[in-house]
């Protein structure tokens, strides 16, 4: 009987030192590509080591951290779902063990856990420690500095739980309601985080359907558009006319004294140029399959997958009309390898996750594509750590708020583990159902618009009416100078 309980032991031991190797390499292989990225879109300095050379240092590791803990979120939900997939497909497979509803669950609770800290202590940590100087009067220094942030962080935390305090107060004025907020661990920060993921599902609400409009422009920016009755050479030809007249001009400017005020705006019209001799140099290169096939599957693909998201949507707000036990809801027994959530097995677990990966690549385009947050738009080795640290909160707010979006829209069936499980607003009925009406509506009316647009600058350009301005939606600089030139064909 003892020797049965050493075992049992011994293998509970076991099977935990695994999930803490298995998690650890798993946010290893995050921290490293988050500090590859930060990196690269990080402002360069000197090598000089100064107070405010390790100040950033340690700002830029606290930014890789929290945006290894947003991949993580990001990663939650597809990881489950093919978890669930793969268990069902091989059940007594020996290799595959490891790979069990406690590493899962633990999963959940450890990113939910880590985008509490994240959120509430790091990133204010390193703002703060990224503008303090110290108080006045002390010693300045490193330690002086840390001393101001953390009193900094006590009275932020001082003002963020009496505001929680108030409100949860003024929404339900319950003497039960009331003593639990005394439990800081137990109900404030699940219900401050309940609160911080409401808003981020907002955020996701208007960012996503302005994205999925917006990705048909990007991959139409980043391929090789078909070129119909275009004369390339032609274009080359007067590209260049134009660029070496700018230069003639700006080696006159450099010689008289009295037209230098001007250089800055030739300037800025030669680089308008060559980034348009650059395009057409990329089109001339371009090979027929690349410019005849590859941008119409891609657009189709844009296409279908924007389609099926709506088509979704649409379903699940048939189902809570129909049956109210489909909203969304948590789970505190991760039923994993027991039963398959996806009606058409392995292959609509792969599209739900195609989906969710989507739907979060069109979230931060969107993002960063509203004019209210197009200053945190990070540029290659010229971002500031401020701004870096803003992208960070950012990201982690939306990635913190994307499993339950998709669980809220039925892009997927698997069922929320841990914290964010517990959040109150999942059970409203009316609030699920109007998220679910408002993202059908609103992508709808986003991808109508766009495409209404598309066709009707199209139709100008085929009448010749393009230079009549009749269009309300802007033009491309590039083909706006061509066509005024008269130097692009036109259908």
């Amino acid at each position: 009987m003892e020797e049965d309980e050493v075992t049992i032991r011994e293998q509970n031991f076991h099977s935990q030192v695994r999930e803490y190797i298995v998690c650890f390499l798993l946010f290893a292989v995050l921290y490293i590509v988050s500090y590859c990225i930060i990196t690269r879109y990080k402002r360069k300095t000197d090598d000089h080591e100064d107070e405010d050379a390790i100040v950033n240092r340690i700002s830029m590791y606290l930014c890789t951290f929290t945006l290894a803990v947003s991949g993580g979120a990001v990663l939650l939900l597809p990881f489950s779902i093919i978890s669930n997939e793969i268990l069902l497909s091989f059940p007594k497979n020996y290799y595959i063990q490891w790979l069990n509803g406690s590493l899962i669950h633990g999963l959940w609770n450890l990113v939910s856990l880590f985008s509490n800290l994240c959120l509430f202590v790091l990133m204010p940590f390193a703002y703060f420690f990224l503008e303090s100087e110290g108080f006045a009067g002390s010693k300045k220094g490193i330690k002086a500095r840390v001393l101001e942030t953390f009193v900094m962080l006590f009275l932020l935390g001082l003002l963020i739980l009496g505001i929680v305090w108030v409100a949860s107060a003024l929404i339900d004025n319950d003497a039960a309601s009331m003593e639990s907020l005394y439990d800081l661990w137990e109900f404030y920060l699940p219900y401050l985080y309940s609160c911080i993921s409401l808003m981020g599902g907002l955020l996701l609400l208007m960012c996503t359907p302005v994205g999925l409009s917006r990705m048909f422009t990007v991959m139409g920016q980043l391929l090789v558009k078909p070129t119909i009755l275009e004369d390339l050479d032609e274009q080359m030809y007067c590209i260049q006319l134009q660029e070496e007249a700018l230069q003639h001009k700006l080696n006159g400017s450099a010689s008289n004294s009295h037209l230098q005020p001007n250089s800055k705006h030739l300037y800025k019209e030669l680089d308008v140029i060559r980034s348009q001799r650059h395009k057409l140099e990329r089109k001339k290169k371009a090979s027929a399959w690349e410019k005849n096939l590859l941008y119409p599957i891609v657009m189709l693909i844009l296409l279908a997958g924007t389609a099926i998201s709506v088509f979704l949507v649409a379903l699940n707000i048939l189902y809570l009309l129909v049956d109210e036990t489909a909203l969304p809801k948590g789970s505190a027994d991760p039923d994993i390898g027991t039963a398959s959530l996806s009606t058409f097995g392995v292959v609509q677990a792969v599209v739900e996750i195609i989906l969710m990966i989507y739907l979060m690549v069109s979230s931060v385009v969107g993002f960063y594509s509203l004019r209210i947050f197009q200053g945190l738009t990070p540029r290659q080795d010229d971002t500031t750590m401020t701004t870096i640290i803003g992208c960070s909160v950012s990201i982690l707010v939306l990635s913190s708020a994307l499993p339950v979006m998709s669980r809220t829209l039925g892009i997927t069936r698997f069922d929320l583990l841990g914290d964010f499980g517990r959040f109150n607003w999942l059970g409203n009925f009316y609030i699920v159902l109007s998220y679910n009406l408002l993202f059908a509506v609103v992508t709808t009316l986003c991808l109508v618009r766009k495409f209404t647009s598309a066709v009707r600058e199209e139709l100008l350009k085929a009448l010749g009416l393009d230079k009549l301005n009749l269009s309300n939606s802007p033009t491309e600089p590039e083909s706006g100078k061509l066509a005024a030139n008269g130097h692009q064909k036109t259908l």
